[in-house]
C-alpha cells in the first residue's frame, strides 16, 4: 500500500529507540523527560496539561462503481451488487485499483452473466455410458457433435456420441439411436468422425484379408445401425469412400471445414472432398514420426492443426492457395504458435475471431492475424482446474470449455468473450457452469449444444480401475467377479467390466454397487442367459468406472450453489471489526445461506434467507476479534416444491468499523529556561541550555524519529511522535529561573 495510512501504527525506529534517549534523575529531580531532555512542568489554566485519543478512522468516501460505499454513518462499507465480471480474484478491494468490477472468488451452480443477479444454473441429467478411458497420451476417447436428424418424417435435436468402438445418436429427450456399433474384439474402434450437417465420415483400420488399411466410410446423419453394422462389410446407406493398403491408423482426428475435410492421421496431413473416391497424396508429412494430432480449426485465412510430442507442442498453420478455374487448396504447413515445454494442446477452436486453445494448463484466446492467419495468444484463463481442456462449444458471446469443476466435479466451464478484464489482453471473465457430482475424479472430455437448442450435453470418460478380473462359474445364477487385488469400489459407484461378455461387458449396461465389497470379490444377479458358465482369463477382463454423458436438464435447477466474494480488506491491512451484512434479492422460492471464512478458510454460519426469514440485516458474530480481512460464501437452495424455482440473489452490503490500537495525544506543557532548579530547589543549567533543547527537539520533529517519553510524576513511559512543538519566550516566573527560556508546549503522538 503506498504512502502511511492514519490507521496504521507509526513503525518502530529500527535504532531500537526503547534502550536510548533515556533520563535518569541524579541530583536533579525533573518532572518529564522527553528524548532524553529533561524539562520541568509548567500546567496551567491556560496551558494544561492534557491527554486525548488520536485520530483513528480511515474516512470512506464514494470511489466506487457501488453506490453507498460512504461513512456518513460512521461506518466502512463495502458493496456489490453484480458478479458478471466472473472467477479469480483474490482480495475485494475496488479502491485499491485492481481489476476486480462485478467478480468474485469462486462459484459452483450460479449463474452469473445477468448484469444485477445471480441464479442457480440448470440442472444435468445422466444418460447413456461411456466406457472409453484416456489413452496413453492422455487423449479422450469421447467427442460430442451438434446434429439435428429427420427420419419418418419427425426432425430431432441431438448430438453424436463418439466413444471408441461405437457411435450413437443422442436426442433432445435423452433417447438413444445405435448409429455405427463395432465389437471390441472383433474390429478396430472408430478413431476419427466429423459430419457436414447431412452425412457423418469416419476412418478406421480393417484386417479383414490379412492387409492393415485405412478404411473411411460415410453415412446419412438420419441412418442407425441397422445398416452397415457388419464390420467391415459395408450395407445399405453406408458408402466405403475408399481404403489405403499399408497405412495403419494409430492416432486420427478429422474436422470438416471450408467444405473439404481435413483429415490427420499418424503424423500426415490430408485434404479430403466428401465425395472423394481414393486418399489423395499428403499436404503435409510431419518429419517428427512421433508427432500426434489433437484438433483441427478454421478461421477466415487459415486452416489449423494442433499437436503434441511429448512435452513439445505446436499449432500449424495451411493457408488457402487459389489457382484459376480451381477450388482453393491448403498450403504446406507453417508453425503458427509454440507453447511452453510442458504445456500441451489438446483442442483449437475458433468462434468471433478469437482461437480458444484447450491446453493441459488451461485455456488461451488467441487473436488471429486476418490478413496472414498468424496467432498471438494470451495468458492461461480457468487455469486452477485439475483437468486438461478437452473441447469447447459456443452460442452467443459465451464459449463453454470442458473443464471439469472442482475435484469430485465434472462439468464445464463458461467464457464470456464479451467481457476481456481491464489491464490483462486477451484474458475474458469466466465462471463455472454446468456439473455433476461424483465419488470419484472423472475427467469431462467433450462438449456440444444438442442440435439448435440452448441446452448443452458433456461427456466424461471412464474410469479404470487397472486390475483385472475373473469371470467364475455360475452358482444359483449368480456371477461373482473376482480381482487379483482390491477393486477399489466403494457403494454408489457405476461399474463397467470389459472383456467378460453381456451384460457385464455392455455399452448400455452399468452395475451399481449397493453393499460394501470386500477387498476381493463382488457379486451381480445375473440377468441374462448369455453370461458364461466358463472362467475367462484375467488379463481378458478389466473392472472399470463407467462415465456417462450428462443433458442440461430443459427446466430444474441444480439443488445447490454457492458463490464466495473476494476477501474484503478495505484497501487497508490494519484489523477491521466486521459487524453486520445484508443480502439483497428474492427469497421467496427457495433459500441463501451466508457464511463468514476468515484468513484459516474456516467457515461460520450466519444465516439463512427465505420467505420467512426475509433479508434483514444479519451480525457478524463471527470469528470473534477483529480480521484483517474476511470473505463471504452465499449458498443458493432451489425451491422445495418446485425444482423449476430458485431464489435471486442481487448483491449485499458489508458494514465493519476499523480495530486500529488506538493512540494518545499528550500535551506537556514545560518550562526551558537557561538555568532552572527542581522542587527541591536544586539548580541545574548554563547559558544556551534552553536554545539547545528546543534545537534538538525541533531536529527530532523535523526527522519524524520515535522519542522515550518518561514522565516522572505517575512513572508513566512510552514512545512516542513529536506532534507539535510551540514555545513562547516568557519572562522567568521565579528567580529560580533565568536567562533564555520561557514555556514550551510538546505534544506527543504515543506509539506503543
Amino acid at each position: 500500500m503506498a504512502g502511511q495510512d492514519i490507521t496504521e501504527d507509526i513503525p518502530l525506529n529500527i535504532g531500537n529507540p526503547a534502550t536510548s534517549g533515556l533520563w535518569n534523575n541524579t541530583a536533579e529531580n525533573y518532572d518529564v523527560a522527553i528524548g532524553g531532555l529533561p524539562f520541568i512542568l509548567a500546567p496551567t489554566d491556560a496551558n494544561p496539561y492534557g491527554r486525548g485519543t488520536a485520530p483513528y478512522r480511515k474516512d470512506q468516501f464514494d470511489s466506487s462503481k457501488e453506490p453507498g460505499e460512504q461513512s456518513l454513518t460512521g461506518w466502512w462499507i463495502r458493496s456489490q451488487s453484480s458478479f458478471h465480471g466472473g472467477a479469480g480474484i483474490k482480495f475485494y478491494d475496488p479502491s485499491a485499483g485492481e481489476t476486480i468490477p462485478y467478480r468474485y472468488v469462486d462459484s459452483q451452480g450460479i449463474d452469473v452473466w445477468t448484469k444485477g443477479q445471480a441464479t442457480l444454473l440448470k440442472d444435468t441429467i445422466e444418460n447413456h455410458i461411456t466406457t472409453g478411458y484416456l489413452d496413453a497420451n492422455s487423449r479422450p476417447k469421447q467427442h460430442l457433435r451438434s446434429i439435428k436428424w429427420t427420419t419418418s418424417g419427425v426432425t430431432y435435436q441431438g448430438v453424436l456420441l463418439h466413444d471408441e468402438f461405437d457411435v450413437d445418436k443422442i436426442d433432445s429427450a435423452g433417447t438413444l439411436y445405435n448409429y455405427i456399433d463395432y465389437n471390441a474384439g472383433s474390429a478396430e474402434a472408430v478413431y476419427a468422425i466429423c459430419d457436414d450437417g447431412v452425412n457423418a465420415y469416419w476412418v478406421t483400420n480393417a484386417t479383414a484379408g490379412g492387409a492393415n488399411k485405412l478404411h473411411m466410410f460415410k453415412k446419412p446423419l438420419s441412418g442407425d445401425n441397422t445398416t452397415g453394422v457388419s464390420y467391415p462389410s459395408v450395407t445399405g446407406d453406408v458408402t466405403k469412400m475408399f481404403d489405403a493398403t499399408g497405412i495403419v491408423i494409430t492416432t486420427a482426428v478429422m474436422e470438416f471445414v471450408k467444405d473439404r475435410i481435413v483429415l490427420c492421421v499418424n503424423n500426415v496431413v490430408y485434404e479430403i472432398a466428401p465425395n472423394a473416391t481414393a486418399l489423395p497424396s499428403a499436404v503435409y508429412t510431419n518429419p517428427n514420426t512421433n508427432y500426434v494430432y489433437t484438433s483441427i480449426a478454421a478461421s477466415g485465412p487459415a486452416i489449423y492443426t494442433s499437436g503434441m510430442s511429448g512435452l513439445y507442442s505446436t499449432i500449424q498453420k495451411y493457408t488457402l492457395v487459389t489457382s484459376t478455374g480451381n477450388m482453393p487448396v491448403l498450403s504446406s504447413a507453417s508453425v503458427a504458435a509454440e507453447f511452453p515445454a510442458g504445456e500441451v494442446v489438446h483442442r483449437i477452436f475458433y468462434y468471433l475471431g478469437y482461437m480458444l486453445i484447450g491446453t493441459n494448463r488451461g485455456v488461451r484466446v488467441a487473436e488471429i492475424n486476418d490478413q496472414d492467419g498468424s496467432l498471438s495468444y494470451g495468458p492461461l484463463i480457468a487455469e486452477d482446474n485439475t483437468q486438461a481442456v478437452y473441447d469447447f462449444a459456443a452460442r452467443d458471446r459465451f464459449v463453454w470449455c470442458a473443464t471439469g469443476v472442482a475435484d469430485l466435479y465434472s462439468g464445464l466451464t463458461r467464457i464470456d468473450l464479451s467481457a476481456s478484464i481491464e489491464g490483462e489482453p486477451l484474458r475474458f471473465a469466466h465462471a463455472n457452469d454446468l456439473q455433476a457430482v461424483h465419488s470419484v475424479n472423472y475427467v469431462t472430455t467433450a462438449v456440444s449444444f444438442i442440435g439448435n437448442t440452448n441446452r448443452l450435453a458433456y461427456s466424461i470418460a471412464s474410469v479404470t480401475m487397472g486390475t483385472n478380473v475373473t469371470n467364475k462359474q455360475l452358482t444359483s445364477n449368480v456371477a461373482t467377479l473376482t480381482t487379483q487385488t482390491a477393486h477399489g469400489l466403494a457403494v454408489g459407484d457405476k461399474v463397467w467390466v470389459e472383456g467378460v461378455g453381456s451384460p457385464f461387458d455392455s455399452t448400455t449396461t452399468e452395475y451399481t454397487i449397493t453393499t460394501v465389497p470386500t477387498t476381493t470379490t463382488f457379486t451381480y444377479a445375473r440377468t441374462n442367459a448369455d453370461i458364461s458358465s466358463t472362467a475367462v482369463t484375467s488379463s481378458a477382463a478389466k473392472a472399470n468406472k463407467v462415465g456417462h454423458i450428462y443433458l442440461e436438464h430443459a427446466t430444474n435447477l441444480v439443488s445447490t450453489g454457492y458463490l464466495q466474494t473476494g476477501a474484503i480488506r478495505y484497501g487497508t491491512l490494519e484489523p477491521k471489526n466486521f459487524k453486520f451484512i445484508r443480502g439483497r434479492g428474492s427469497f421467496t422460492s427457495g433459500a441463501m445461506d451466508i457464511q463468514t471464512i476468515d484468513e484459516a478458510n474456516n467457515t461460520y454460519n450466519i444465516m439463512t434467507y427465505n420467505v420467512n426469514a426475509g433479508n434483514p440485516e444479519a451480525a457478524t458474530i463471527q470469528p470473534e476479534g477483529p480480521q484483517e480481512f474476511v470473505s463471504y460464501k452465499f449458498t443458493l437452495s432451489r425451491s422445495a416444491s418446485d425444482n423449476t424455482l430458485g431464489p435471486i440473489f442481487k448483491g449485499y452490503q458489508v458494514k465493519a468499523l476499523p480495530a486500529t490500537k488506538r493512540q494518545r495525544l499528550i500535551q506537556f506543557p514545560v518550562w526551558c529556561f537557561d538555568v532552572e532548579s527542581d522542587r527541591y530547589k536544586v539548580m541545574a543549567g548554563y547559558e544556551g541550555r534552553a536554545w539547545e533543547r528546543i534545537q534538538l527537539l525541533e531536529e527530532i520533529e523535523a526527522n519524524g524519529d520515535i522519542v522515550n517519553v518518561q514522565d516522572f510524576t505517575t512513572g508513566e513511559r512510552v514512545q512516542g511522535l513529536i506532534e507539535n512543538i510551540t514555545f513562547s519566550r516568557k519572562t522567568p516566573p521565579s528567580d529560580r529561573y533565568s536567562g533564555f527560556g520561557g514555556l514550551l508546549t510538546i505534544t506527543i503522538r504515543t506509539v506503543l
